[in-house]
């Protein structure tokens, strides 16, 4: 809008305001005239530039008849209808129609001067959403996000692999170089021709430091494979100069969940390395958005030069990726620090600047998993052939397994995979064990000169604690002295047996049984006249005489049974007293 028709609607507002009633009309429509523009353009201007009072809020305002779960209802028709780019297939009048006819909502009020009900309106219904919080533009909205940092260069490194939705490398005999993939040859409806150049496609691996926000790409062919991120990554931490600044190896490398991402290799190299690997959960890019940043600024600021250069192979796509990132980081600042990404990338310390060994070492490293070992008693493992000091470990413990991998900064050590108390990967460097020329350890201790303990492990503190809980004392020594003194554990206050008296037993009737029908006969052996004689001495006393023996051998020739004894006697009486009758 020019100054002249500002200055004269600020002349036409000025005299509607002095102007009688019923005035304004031809004074908006002379201005309307004079300005060759419509009476609603008028009005809209007019309201631009003057100071009107605000509206009185309705004294209903905030309040609507239809009920929360109704308005829940009517959101989640609309949101389950959307397709995966957020567009609503079905309308509110559309979703009204629907759920009244199945009965799910009402969505009226009542008229209060004439007492009837009436639907409530399109509009309505979209305000009550709105009131609720339920509206499908406040439920579609971005969720809240919490500002991440890192401390400084090499703290933390962003990757990810895109596909070059744009370009493909033809490398045959006949047609050689980048190609631009034609629209009208290659898009969703002629899969056969995307499926011709699929192995052709040109992938690109984008990498940034977060705190400087320096970019590093590397284009491969193929797809997004564990062995494509490796070597990207390894040679990312290789010193190459040049401006090519940034390298050494990060403290924490941020990845989506992909395959490639999560495989062994890539854990192998991490394990090894000392790299921290956090993977944030599917669908949240956000957590990782500065390297999805990166790749629209190689999209916009790298890429579209590609078509008017030819490229004939993926070394020569890779050596323009190169001379443009020293340019554009050493160049081009960025908006949060003010400086470029190089400048900032130069501020890394000493200690935070970690050279990583040779890319044909950290290959090695990617293909060899952490092997688990079992702590010896004497704080050591095996690996490789060698023994391993590990007593440095918080929390070893003798027996446990550990994982244990190779170091790739020292020949004579290796790493220990440990967690911290926060259940986060650390890794320790155990150094290898020497031993003299008569094969002991060289930090043993020398009998009768040197005395050397070990530190308590978890195992041993607990057995400590322990021992004080059973003896019910405070220190080492008097449980000792409890234990020699024969006192019961726990004072005595343990009764083992208590849960069997603090059970209730029912009483049980007896049961009637069945008489066994097997008749069992013990057979005895006979005693001899002799014995039979003898036991019948001694129980007669001063009533055996030399005859008796003699009416034994005549009654009983071939002897008789022991329980036929009593018998026996009774019978050597009666048999004295009819010879006694007799001789009378």
């Amino acid at each position: 809008m020019s100054a002249v028709i500002t200055e004269q609607l600020v002349q036409v507002a000025q005299a509607a305001r002095s102007v009688g009633h019923g005035g304004k009309t031809r004074l908006y429509e002379n201005a309307c005239k004079t300005l060759g523009i419509s009476k609603a353009t008028l009005h809209r201007k007019l309201k631009e530039l003057t100071v009107t009072t605000p509206r009185k809020r309705r004294s209903d305002a905030g309040k609507t008849s239809l009920t929360r779960e109704e308005a829940k209802m009517v959101s989640a028709l609309l949101m389950e209808s959307a397709r995966k780019n957020d567009k609503r297939l079905y309308s509110i009048p559309d979703v009204l129609k629907t759920l009244r006819a199945n009965g799910q909502i009402r969505a009226e009020y009542m008229d209060a001067n004439t007492g009837e009900i009436r639907l409530l309106s399109e509009s309505a219904v979209s305000r009550a959403m709105y009131t609720y919080g339920v509206h499908p533009e406040q439920l579609m909205a971005p969720a809240p996000v919490t500002p991440l940092a890192s401390k400084y260069p090499n703290h933390v490194w962003q990757i990810d692999a895109s596909l070059c939705v744009l370009y493909y490398l033809k490398t045959d005999s006949k047609q050689t170089g980048l190609r631009v993939m034609d629209h009208a040859e290659f898009y969703k409806n002629k899969p056969k021709n995307l499926a011709r150049i699929a192995s052709d496609r040109v992938w690109s691996y984008e990498i940034t430091d977060h705190a400087s926000g320096w970019i590093y790409v590397e284009y491969v062919m193929g797809a997004e494979s564990g062995e494509n991120l490796c070597s990207v990554l390894i040679n990312a931490m290789q010193e190459r100069g040049n401006g090519d600044v940034m390298h050494g190896r990060p403290e924490i490398l941020m990845c989506d969940p992909g395959a490639a991402n999560t495989s062994a290799m890539t854990r192998n190299l991490c394990h090894a390395l000392g790299i921290r690997l956090l993977v944030h959960k599917a669908k949240n890019a956000r957590a990782t958005g500065q390297v999805e940043n990166a790749r629209n600024i190689i999209e916009r600021k790298f890429e579209p030069g590609l078509k008017f250069q030819p490229v004939n192979s993926l070394e020569e796509l890779n050596e323009l990726a190169r001379r443009w990132r020293i340019y554009f980081n050493g160049t081009a600042k960025h908006s949060r620090t003010g400086y470029t990404r190089t400048d900032v990338w130069l501020r890394i310390r000493e200690t935070e600047l970690v050279n990583v060994p040779s890319v044909e070492t950290c290959r090695e490293l990617a293909v060899i998993q952490p092997e688990s070992r079992k702590v010896l008693p004497a704080l050591e493992v095996s690996f490789g052939g060698k023994a391993y000091d590990v007593s440095a470990v918080p929390g070893i413990m003798v027996g446990e397994k550990v994982l244990v991998t190779k170091n790739p900064w020292r020949k004579d050590a290796v790493q220990v995979v440990a967690f911290d108390a926060d259940g986060q990967e650390t890794f320790f460097v155990c150094p290898e064990i020497q031993h003299n020329d008569l094969g002991y350890r060289t930090d043993a201790a020398i009998i009768g000169e040197t005395y050397k303990c070990r530190a308590d492990t978890p195992a041993q503190a607990a057995i400590k604690e322990i021992e004080l809980l059973v003896t019910g004392t405070d220190t080492p020594e008097a449980a000792e002295a409890a234990r020699k003194a024969k006192q019961l554990p726990f004072g005595g206050k343990i009764d083992p047996y208590k849960h069997i008296d603090d059970t209730p037993v029912p009483t049980y009737l007896p049961k009637r049984g069945t008489a066994h029908e097997l008749a069992l006969k013990v057979v005895t052996p006979n005693l001899s006249v002799v014995e039979l004689a003898k036991q019948a001495k001694a129980r007669m006393g001063e009533n055996w005489t030399p005859d008796k023996f003699s009416t034994l051998q005549q009654l009983y020739p071939d002897g008789a049974p022991a329980e036929e004894l009593d018998a026996i006697i009774a019978r050597l009486g009666m048999t004295l007293m009819r010879a006694a009758g007799g001789m009378k």
